[in-house]
């Protein structure tokens, strides 16, 4: 996604002129800052299916069965899809703003299919030789870019109306849970791309697994747009920040209260008898495939908050670093798993197997020392990468990282 510094904020449609407006750098670094914070905590997911995955984790996790640590980890990398899907929608309109529609549209439908060709040739390719035939993993990546190409619709949508479809799709989704299509089923492919995570078997043995079906992330990205006139100049940054409070705060509320209740919104929770901590993992485990409003009510909920401190202390060295790290999503994306994929089959190579057909860890403690031991040198070049596209704009291509 292009780099929220070098994009502006103004009214609530794409411009139709071709008068610049003064981009607000000191106030977007927020936000930047919210997306690097993400891509670090996925860092220690992915680590986790490099080194662990040989251990299945369910979706949702099995408080009874699951180590906790791994438990929780998940948790906490649990806010990182929904935050990153809701700040490209906000990225979006900010782009908008300086953009006419038509540009604006250009900017989703090319963006959106690099991103699905990058999932499809690239990084799925980066798994075979780990599952055991030819899969192609239809990932938040692949997620990411549909959801611009239908952005690229719905954000002609009176903003209400952009909104309302926000809304009713993050809310009332789960409706959908008792439908189950059958492989032998006309519509199952279809069905299994919007809201049933499943595999759809291709020509020449191949397999699409749909780990991240769409339906609820358009509802997501819809709403990161719809969001966007808070950013506005003329927008005071308390006022901003008292609204992003009140939003985060109000949707962990939500959360907590239809949680307790225990009959909407995702697999109810249980108590484990003489293990409290068990109890609290089954309280926060919520479904992500697909994400379950009550796994979007509390991850979009602190993903808020969050924002509206990072603004808070905007001159903090902590949020320019973030920044930096935020400003080149797609390159640390990329780069990292690509990272991870050497380091693997390296491993697989030097000492063999060690888990059945796969190398791994033996113990959770493994993967997070390697997690701390990475992020400086995955650091280093994405600061890079980040800081060449601040200074060479003339590169137009960069923007797509």
């Amino acid at each position: 996604m292009a780099s929220i510094a070098s994009i502006a904020s103004g009214s609530i449609q794409p411009r139709t002129d071709n008068v610049a407006k003064p981009a607000a750098r000191t106030r977007l670094q927020n936000i930047d800052a919210l997306r690097g914070l993400v891509m670090v905590l996925m860092l220690l997911d992915h680590m986790r299916e490099t080194w662990f995955v040989y251990l299945p984790v369910t979706d949702p996790v099995d408080a009874r069965t699951i180590l906790p640590a791994v438990g929780f980890a998940r948790f906490i990398v649990s806010f990182c899809a929904p935050i990153f899907v809701a700040l490209t929608g906000l990225g979006v309109y900010l782009f908008s703003v300086n953009h006419t529609v038509k540009e604006t549209t250009a900017y989703l439908l090319k963006r959106g299919s690099l991103l699905i060709a990058f999932e499809l040739l690239y990084l799925g390719p980066l798994y075979w030789g780990i599952v055991p035939q030819p899969t192609f993993w239809l990932q938040v990546i692949w997620c990411i870019g549909i959801c611009m190409i239908l952005l690229s619709v719905l954000m002609r949508l009176p903003r209400p109306a952009l909104i309302g479809v926000g809304l009713a799709l993050v809310c009332c989704h789960n409706l959908l849970d008792p439908i189950r299509l059958q492989p032998d089923d006309s519509l199952f492919p279809l069905w299994a791309i919007l809201h049933q995570r499943d595999t759809i078997a291709l020509p020449f043995g191949f397999l699409a697994k749909t780990t991240y079906p769409i339906l609820p992330w358009i509802g997501v990205i819809s709403l990161g747009f719809g969001i966007g006139p808070w950013f506005r100049p003329d927008v005071a940054p308390a006022v901003r920040q008292q609204r992003l409070l009140r939003l985060g705060f109000g949707m962990i509320a939500a959360f907590f209260v239809l949680r307790f209740l225990n009959v909407y919104g995702d697999h109810p929770w249980f108590v484990v008898e003489g293990d409290p901590g068990r109890t609290v993992l089954s309280f926060i485990s919520m479904t992500k495939y697909p994400a379950s409003l009550l796994f979007l009510l509390p991850t979009l909920g602190v993903g808020a908050v969050v924002l509206a401190l990072f603004e808070r202390i905007d001159t903090s060295r902590l949020t320019a670093a973030l920044a930096v790290f935020g400003g080149a999503p797609m390159f640390f994306y990329l780069f990292h798993l690509t990272v991870l994929r050497i380091f693997y089959h390296g491993a697989l190579a030097i000492w063999g197997p060690n888990h059945g057909e796969t190398y791994g860890f033996d113990n959770y403690g493994g993967v997070v020392v390697w997690y701390f031991a990475l992020l400086l040198p995955l650091y280093l070049p994405t600061a890079w990468f980040s800081r060449l596209k601040q200074r060479r704009r003339d590169i137009k291509w960069l923007k797509y990282f």
